[in-house]
């Protein structure tokens, strides 16, 4: 039989608990193959670990940036509708300065164009009444007479003046019916109109930008 080993401790300490004594550890190489399998294991565990914290990085950013866009997209769209308020605003006051510029370039164009649509109805007519402002009835009152004989009218022909209707404003009367041209209460109901549109349409209009819905 083999001699009995005396059983030893890989590490002594002495009273004062310090480490009188420790085995030396034995060193263990390891093959190239070994290193090199050790070494690929580590860096596909450091790239797996990196990919995964630039992954969580980027959910967070775009979760940053879904939060952002969901609180900006309300304001947007009341901006795009207090563009489109201020846009039917200049739209509007861009008309009427056109328009009165050309009435008074052209006052009596209205009333002439009113009189040829308005030739079939006064035809069989005694007479023809005509009430302008007073600036307006005075250039009207050859032009008229003309106007109408032109369109062979033979009825009479009254041209009167109203301080009461705006500028560029007239009725004509022909007896069985009425014709009103006020371009101020035109443009009033059409700017009216188009306020009701957009108040109607609210922030539900198309998006300025094509596919923005999205």
């Amino acid at each position: 039989m083999s001699e009995a080993q005396k059983f030893a401790f890989d590490t002594e300490f002495d009273a004062t608990g310090e480490v009188a004594y420790a085995a030396p550890r034995p060193k263990r190489l390891f093959p190239a193959d070994e290193v090199e399998q050790i070494r690929a294991a580590a860096y596909a565990e450091g790239e797996r670990t990196a990919l995964a914290s630039i992954a969580a990085q980027q959910a967070a950013a775009l979760s940053q940036i879904a939060d952002a866009c969901r609180q900006a997209l309300p304001r947007l769209a009341q901006v795009a509708h207090e563009h489109r308020l201020g846009s039917a605003d200049l739209s509007i006051a861009c008309a009427r300065a056109i328009a009165d510029a050309a009435l008074d370039k052209f006052p009596e164009a209205v009333v002439r164009a009113a009189l040829e649509s308005l030739a079939r109805e006064i035809d069989a007519q005694p007479r023809l009444v005509v009430t302008a402002e007073p600036t307006l009835a005075e250039a009207l009152q050859g032009l008229i007479e003309e106007a109408v004989r032109h369109l062979g009218f033979e009825g009479a022909v009254i041209v009167k003046a109203d301080g009461a209707l705006g500028p560029h404003a007239f009725t004509l009367d022909f007896g069985d019916g009425q014709a009103t041209f006020d371009p101020a209460a035109a443009a009033e109901r059409v700017a009216q109109t188009l306020q009701a549109a957009l108040a109607a349409e609210g922030l539900h209009a198309e998006p300025l930008i094509p596919g923005s819905e999205s």
